[in-house]
Parts: C-alpha cells; sequence; structure tokens
C-alpha cells in the first residue's frame, strides 16, 4: 500500500474554480465513506479549507488510485472531471509526505506561515478518525505533519512575516489611509534563490581527446623568445558554455 494525495489549490485553480469546488462538512463525510468503500483506496482523509481541497489515500495502485480519487473529487465537489482534471496536481509516496509537511508549515499557504492551517489538519485528522477512515498510515502521517508544523512555528518564527504583511495593511485600511498609493511609491524588493538561467544541456558522451578539438590562438610571443616553443606557441580557447570564457595558456 502507498500514500497517494489528489486536489487542488490557490496555486493551481482560479479563485472561481475553488469556490466551486468547495466541500461542505457533510460532503466531506460522503465522499471520505466512497473513498473508503472504493476498490484501490483503505485510508482516506480529507483536507478541506477555503484555498485547498484534498483527498488522502492509502492505495494499492497508483494510476488506478489517481484516476478513482479524481472522479471521487469531481462527483462530490459539483465540478465536471473533465473541467477539473487540468487543476489537480498528484503527489505519491515520499513526495505525498514532502507535500504535506509543507503544508502544515505554511509554506504552501497563501500567506506564508499562517497557522490556521494547523488546526485545519487537527480537525481533518479527528473527522477521519470518527468515520474510521484513518488507519495507521494516515494516523501517523497527519499527527507527524501536526508535530513538524508546531516546531517549524515556534522554532523558525514563519508565521511573523505573513503576519506583519497583513497586520500593516489591515493597519493602513484602519488609518483611512490609501494602501494603492503608499505601494505605487516604492519598489518591490525579495530575497531567495528565485529562478537561475537553465545550465547549458550536458553531453551524452565526453570527446575520447576534449582539449584537442577545441580551437586554438597563435600566441603573440616575438620569435626567439622563452615562447616561441611549440608548446608555448598556442594557446587553448575554453568552450563559451564555461563562465570564465578565456583562452588558457597550453
Amino acid at each position: 500500500m502507498s500514500l497517494l494525495v489528489v486536489g487542488l489549490s490557490h496555486r493551481s485553480a482560479p479563485v472561481s474554480v475553488l469556490e466551486r469546488a468547495s466541500l461542505s462538512a457533510d460532503a466531506q463525510v460522503k465522499l471520505l465513506q466512497d473513498t473508503v468503500a472504493a476498490e484501490p483506496a483503505t485510508e482516506a482523509a480529507v483536507l478541506a479549507t477555503c484555498n485547498r481541497i484534498e483527498l488522502y489515500a492509502d492505495v494499492d495502485k497508483f494510476h488506478a488510485g489517481v484516476a478513482e480519487l479524481s472522479t471521487l473529487l469531481a462527483q462530490h465537489s459539483g465540478v465536471g472531471l473533465e473541467e477539473l482534471t487540468p487543476y489537480l496536481y498528484v503527489h505519491y509516496e515520499d513526495r505525498a509526505v514532502h507535500h504535506l509537511f509543507s503544508v502544515a508549515c505554511g509554506l504552501d499557504s497563501m500567506v506564508v506561515g499562517e497557522g490556521q492551517i494547523l488546526g485545519q489538519i487537527k480537525d481533518s485528522l479527528a473527522r477521519a478518525q470518527e468515520l474510521h477512515s484513518a488507519g495507521r498510515l494516515l494516523n501517523d502521517l497527519f499527527q507527524q505533519a501536526l508535530r513538524v508544523g508546531k516546531r517549524a512555528h515556534s522554532e523558525t518564527g514563519i508565521d511573523r512575516a505573513g503576519q506583519s504583511l497583513v497586520t500593516f495593511g489591515l493597519e493602513q485600511l484602519a488609518a483611512g489611509s490609501d494602501v494603492e498609493t503608499w505601494a505605487r511609491a516604492r519598489r518591490p524588493w525579495s530575497s531567495g534563490p528565485g529562478r537561475c538561467p537553465p545550465w547549458p544541456p550536458r553531453r551524452s558522451r565526453a570527446p575520447a581527446s576534449p582539449r584537442s578539438s577545441w580551437p586554438t590562438a597563435p600566441s603573440t610571443a616575438p620569435s626567439g623568445s622563452p615562447r616561441s616553443s611549440p608548446r608555448a606557441t598556442t594557446r587553448t580557447c575554453w568552450p563559451a558554455r564555461y563562465r570564465w570564457n578565456r583562452c588558457r595558456p597550453s
């Protein structure tokens, strides 16, 4: 058996789709019951918030599990399968664990670091336990996710950045300030890895003699100088893909 999660969130779907796909409490109960009754799944849990709908399950077949969970989400959300499919994401085994831990830490939230998600994960686990749809796998997974999320919030202070941004906006609105005018007069700045340019394509096979195929440039040393030997009269030009792109003496 393997862990599988199929869902959609503010990162994969527009707000209009999320609003239509939102699940009521009764719909979540019915979804859990139907998921456990389905052939590929033996355990199930639903994490439903205003910005995400995720169905976790312990399945014995990946492709059959993805197809079944996607169909169940479409049936209970009221959005057609063909319309919903482009917005769905799938995580399997260790990637599913990594995803839930990121969600618990607030890294996948619209406001990074928000702590409300911990209560929502706790409610999701309690609902699955009450309906007996969570077995050993999902019980251990969700409880560990709660521990990871609490530790991330207590040791890193990840929730401060998101709270300070939201709090600042609310304070400006409460004071009657024009936030748009304030923001227009400032330039955004971000800190982080960002996007790096792609690495050059890796060569499938290294040439038998790499340096023999590189172009050489004649030396400008005067005749009779110590550099006039055959070895010293040529310089090897390194390929342009290297950052230091310059001629290196042979």
